[in-house]
């Protein structure tokens, strides 16, 4: 329309001005005024084409606008708002057209899955701006690191994705690739005066053969950096064939875990614990079992690491604490029950008021529980484990740190956080009763422990000839199946009850001698 009218007054202007210019001319030297009309007509044309240029001007900025501000629209969906690589979806789209391009080209395409280790910790002990901070940062540093024409996708979180084109499908060139991911990342990060650290744990898959799309090559290239992430961290793994294979068994794995916690097959089972100077029976360790109705029965080794990746261990757990609850109040009152805490469970904030609530509905008093956790808890953020372990002494509920030995724990943390108990791994004490075995490792063990003034555990005692090499380093508690293996409810009742026979039928004997 502005065109036309723009032609329109053009033509019109062209028109009127043959006619009327030549009338002013006349007219400005003493001839007759030109016809107003005329005149009139062409000041209107005028007017239309100063009209039609200023609606030009304006009409090109709008689409000028228009055109930029789709084209910020396209650059937002496809790319994350926070480090401004491309996001999920983009990747996708881009990937798959990649793969297309090369195709026909000699080398491969080599995909990265990215994870960063202990991004966790930095967000919470210096707050989510640092983490965001780390993550613009980390993106950066990535960047730096590939080569032109790669992709690189943040996909949530601490992930990242990166499609590189490789001129060959050597592996000693992913391998040189890869080392210097690795070696980049693990450079200091000096963020608003805060120096963070963090390693990254990644997973390469290669297009071969060459007709997988992006989604299967990015699902494989996930498989191998859980491979890594599984194996140590700060590490990458190139895909194989097992892991797949290895996926696909933990995701049964973890759906039985469901099917079984829904139909109650998860039952805790008591192993003894006994005061290895007198032989008394001091307490039970909660021991969580498996009993399907159908199929194999998998050993905790294998369904708790698979409970925890999962976000299944707090349930499980829970429900487990419950039971053993309800059991342990059947217990004489100086027997204890002990139990296993998941570093899951410690990072929930309202842990210990749920276990309090618990001891409160089974009427078990505070002092006859004892909390086992790994070294592998105190990794976390410190002060939240120290805070809810705190709490929970306060109300006589007593701590032990499990696994001793196994793990980073120093002095300064044995003395800083409240525990009540240390327990000697199995793993030291498996060889003692082997001839020429040494029990200084031990010995030393329990030495800090006095030294420390927190009393000590020793678990896997399985012979004799263990317990006689732990006999003569004081008194200390000891389980393992030298003592029995771990029982039910009903054989824990059943043992209670024999020995609450076997102690009275020899105290009459006392009593009828005192009485005469």
């Amino acid at each position: 329309m502005l065109l036309g009218i723009a032609a329109a007054s053009i033509i019109m202007f062209v028109g009127h001005g043959a006619a009327v210019i030549p009338q002013v001319i006349h007219g400005l030297r003493g001839g007759p005024a030109p016809d107003p009309l005329l005149t009139n007509a062409l000041l209107l044309n005028i007017v239309l084409l100063l009209f039609g240029w200023r609606r030009h001007r304006a009409l090109s900025h709008e689409i000028r606008e228009r055109i930029a501000a789709e084209a910020e629209a396209r650059r937002l969906s496809d790319s994350d708002p926070l480090t401004g690589c491309l996001n999920r979806s983009s990747l996708t789209r881009r990937f798959d057209a990649m793969l297309v391009a090369h195709h026909e080209r000699p080398g491969t395409v080599a995909v990265l899955l990215i994870d960063l280790d202990h991004f966790k910790l930095v967000n919470d002990v210096h707050g989510h701006q640092t983490g965001d901070d780390l993550l613009v940062a980390a993106a950066q540093r990535l960047t730096c690191q590939l080569p032109a024409g790669s992709l690189i996708a943040r996909l949530g979180g601490d992930e990242f994705a990166c499609a590189v084109p490789v001129p060959h499908s050597d592996r000693q060139l992913l391998a040189t690739m890869a080392d210097a991911l690795i070696a980049a990342m693990a450079e200091p990060f000096d963020l608003s005066l805060v120096a963070a650290r963090v390693t990254l744990s990644a997973g390469v898959c290669t297009n071969d053969p060459p007709t997988l799309d992006a989604r299967t090559l990015l699902h494989r290239a996930d498989m191998a950096m859980y491979h890594a992430k599984k194996h140590g961290k700060n590490r990458w793994a190139l895909f194989e064939p097992m892991m797949e294979r290895e996926h696909i068994a933990r995701r049964e794995l973890e759906a039985a875990i469901r099917h079984g916690l829904a139909a109650g097959e998860f039952v805790p089972y008591y192993e003894q614990q006994i005061d290895i100077e007198t032989g008394a029976l001091v307490g039970f360790e909660m021991l969580a079992r498996w009993l399907p109705e159908v199929g194999e029965r998998p050993g905790p080794d294998i369904f708790i690491p698979v409970a925890e990746e999962s976000g299944l261990i707090a349930e499980l757990s829970d429900r487990l604490t419950e039971q053993a609850l309800a059991d342990a109040a059947e217990w004489p009152a100086h027997l204890t029950l002990s139990i296993n805490i998941s570093p899951v469970q410690l990072r929930d904030p309202w842990f210990a008021q749920k276990l309090l609530k618990r001891l409160l509905t089974a009427n078990i008093a505070p002092s006859r529980l004892v909390l086992e956790i790994t070294e592998n808890c105190l990794h976390g953020n410190l002060a939240v484990v120290h805070a809810t372990l705190l709490s929970l002494r306060n109300q006589g509920v007593r701590v032990s740190l499990d696994d001793f030995g196994t793990g980073y724990s120093s002095i300064a943390q044995l003395r800083q956080l409240p525990f009540d108990r240390i327990k000697i791994d199995r793993s030291f004490v498996r060889e003692l009763g082997s001839e020429g075995a040494r029990a200084e490792v031990v010995e030393a063990m329990i030495s800090l422990g006095r030294g420390l003034g927190l009393p000590i555990t020793v678990e896997g005692i399985e012979n004799s000839g263990v317990l006689r090499a732990l006999s003569d380093v004081g008194q200390v508690e000891g389980q393992g199946y030298h003592y029995g293996f771990p029982e039910n409810a009903a054989a824990v009742r059943a043992r209670l009850a024999a020995s609450e026979q076997t102690t009275t039928a020899s105290a009459a004997p006392r009593a009828a001698g005192e009485a005469a």
